[in-house]
């Protein structure tokens, strides 16, 4: 018989049903505001007249003009090439790193996590340098330059679809790890013992059961290049529709960029569909977890370098960008041409990085700034920190409270995920505008993304990056019984007691694991930086780099200096986190 009281409360995190309600009510409010206000803010204004009727004229232009429709068409092929390229350099990764053991095999697989710590956008610098008309790979391909290979011309697209694959292919294989590690071992034995070939029981077994963790980062690479916008643009592929709405920010008034995101929103969520319909299928056999872990086989000599050679080359070829980025800040401007190397060396361009108005704080009568390293810190940190709270009360409330609609929060707290950052961008600078033409001068200054765009990038990296804090914090709380905090209530803690001392101490690690990665991610954040972000004083480091590398003579290399320290950032973070999570990075990055 249930203890007078213990219908209203079951220990810390199990608040009254009132409470509950509040605060799940609160969360909907946030989201409604962060997701629903920016996306209906699109969709809106590219299926509206000025009269305010709806109309299908503006979508109907867009599928009428060929260079549109030729952005949409070559942005999904870009998306499906990526897509098919990270899984094909990820799916053997995957099976070798889960299935076998072998020397180095631990070293091995961490180095193939590397291309994490640089995003596409930035790996482009160091690629563009890599692929130019008489560049390092040309050379090595003719070593006389007589065959002059236009990477940059009329091959810069494989370029684009090469950087975006050799940087987002972890997302899969991290994914696929996590699904191999859990399959039941006794399916394949049972296969063997009927007389299943190897390639039988890889076909017919193991890649059916992959086909979540497949459809988990295929899903999220394919979205993500088709809205990416830093790659493209920085190989100057302009015929792809996030540069061709990138270039027509300054038509943000008109309804033809609006419904353009639109149709990408669209085609994203439908991309996402497709996928879950092709690989998200899940039977008794694939929703069950394995009962007993499957033991990896050793191997020893040949076998043994035959199963590590596909690490050392794709581990090769991934650093190719990382290698490019920091020997081009190392490089002598213009000392890297027509040789494999450069021919002179020189930190003068980390200096002048030092020293740059861009980057740096500058309080001259012409410029006002903090600098983009400053400024990144700035919205990342309160990003963070505005994120971890959400995050806190929602990991809480899909763990430990009693709502029937708990499973919503958790879907909305994934949905950034699946959302693409360009159009969430778009959609609060469509919100800014709207309040500007509103109000005009009495715009709030957290509302005015040309005056003061401060409050507009903070709320757009904590909901990009929230997912990550979310799931972490709700991997701690799984893991952390809740009859210890019943016995500290049984003990005559308090509430507020009971999550200081002892809840809080087990989420610890988890929570900073997933606010460490929200903090760096949101650091080189892309989208939102270079669509939110229009004036220098306010340039994060993203937009500092874009900057920088269009700038002529040294650009390109005062460029590559910063994205080398972001480089070493972000990379130092992610030994951190894999160290607090015990490198389980897989569960962060599910849709």
């Amino acid at each position: 018989m249930m203890a007078s009281g213990e219908s209203k409360t079951f220990g810390f995190g199990r608040p009254r049903l009132g409470a509950q309600q509040a605060l799940g009510l609160l969360l909907l409010v946030y989201f409604a505001l962060v997701l629903g206000w920016p996306i209906s803010s699109v969709i809106a204004s590219g299926f509206q007249t000025a009269k305010g009727s709806w109309t299908l004229a503006y979508l109907s232009l867009i599928l009428r003009d060929p260079l549109l429709l030729r952005g949409l068409l070559k942005a999904f092929a870009i998306s499906l090439a990526t897509t098919f390229t990270a899984v094909a350099i990820a799916l053997p990764l995957a099976v070798l790193s889960v299935k076998f053991e072998f020397r180095a095999k631990r070293w091995l697989s961490a180095m193939t996590l590397l291309p994490m710590v640089l995003p596409p956008f930035v790996g482009a610098l160091g690629m563009r340098m890599l692929l130019s008309r008489f560049g390092p790979l040309t050379l090595l391909i003719d070593s006389d330059s007589a065959l002059g290979i236009d990477w940059l011309g009329q091959l810069r697209t494989l370029g684009v679809v090469v950087t975006e694959a050799l940087g987002l292919y972890p997302i899969v294989l991290l994914n696929l790890q996590a699904s191999l590690a859990n399959l039941d071992p006794d399916g394949e034995r049972a296969a063997r013992n009927l007389g299943a070939s190897k390639w039988q029981l890889f076909r017919r077994i193991t890649l059916p059961l992959l086909r979540p963790g497949l459809f988990a980062g295929s899903t999220l690479v394919l979205i993500w290049s088709f809205t990416e916008l830093g790659t493209p643009l920085m190989f100057q592929v302009h015929d792809v529709a996030p540069v061709q709405l990138y270039m027509r920010m300054s038509e943000i008034d008109s309804p033809l960029p609006h419904a353009l995101v639109t149709v990408m929103l669209f085609a994203s969520v439908l991309l996402y569909a497709l996928g879950r319909l092709l690989l998200g299928r899940s039977n008794a056999a694939q929703a069950t977890k394995a009962v007993r872990v499957s033991v990896p086989q050793t191997l020893q000599g040949a076998r043994a370098l035959a199963a590590a050679l596909p690490f050392v080359v794709v581990v090769m070829l991934s650093l190719l960008p990382h290698v490019a980025v920091v020997l081009t800040s190392l490089s002598k401007t213009g000392a890297w041409y027509h040789s494999i190397l450069p021919r002179q060396f020189t930190t003068v361009h980390y200096e002048k990085a030092l020293q740059d108005p861009l980057i740096m704080p500058s309080w001259t009568a012409q410029h006002q700034s903090f600098g983009a390293i400053a400024n990144s810190i700035l919205y990342a940190s309160a990003a963070t920190l505005f994120g971890s709270a959400i995050a806190l009360v929602a990991a809480f409330l899909i763990v430990r409270s009693k709502l029937r609609w708990r499973s919503l929060i958790d879907t909305l707290s994934m949905m950034p995920l699946a959302v693409p950052g360009l159009v969430l961008a778009f959609g609060y600078l469509s919100i800014s505008v709207h309040f500007k033409h509103r109000w005009g001068a009495q715009t709030p200054a957290f509302l005015d993304a040309q005056q003061w765009p401060v409050g507009l990038l903070i709320v757009a990296y904590a909901a990009r990056r929230l997912p990550y804090v979310v799931r972490s914090a709700v991997a701690g709380l799984e893991q952390t019984p809740v009859v210890l905090e019943h016995a500290a209530q049984n003990l005559g803690s308090g509430k507020a007691r009971t999550w200081l001392k002892v809840t809080l101490p087990l989420l610890t690690a988890h929570l900073l694991a997933g606010a460490l990665l929200a903090f760096t991610f949101a650091l080189l954040e892309v989208s939102d930086s270079l669509l939110l972000a229009q004036t220098s004083e306010f340039y994060p480091i993203t937009k500092a780099i874009w900057e920088l590398s269009q700038r002529p003579g040294d650009g390109a290399y005062v460029a590559s200096a910063l994205g080398t320290w972001a480089m070493l950032l972000l990379g130092s973070s992610l030994l951190a986190v894999g160290a607090l999570l015990n490198r389980k990075l897989g569960t962060l990055f599910r849709a």
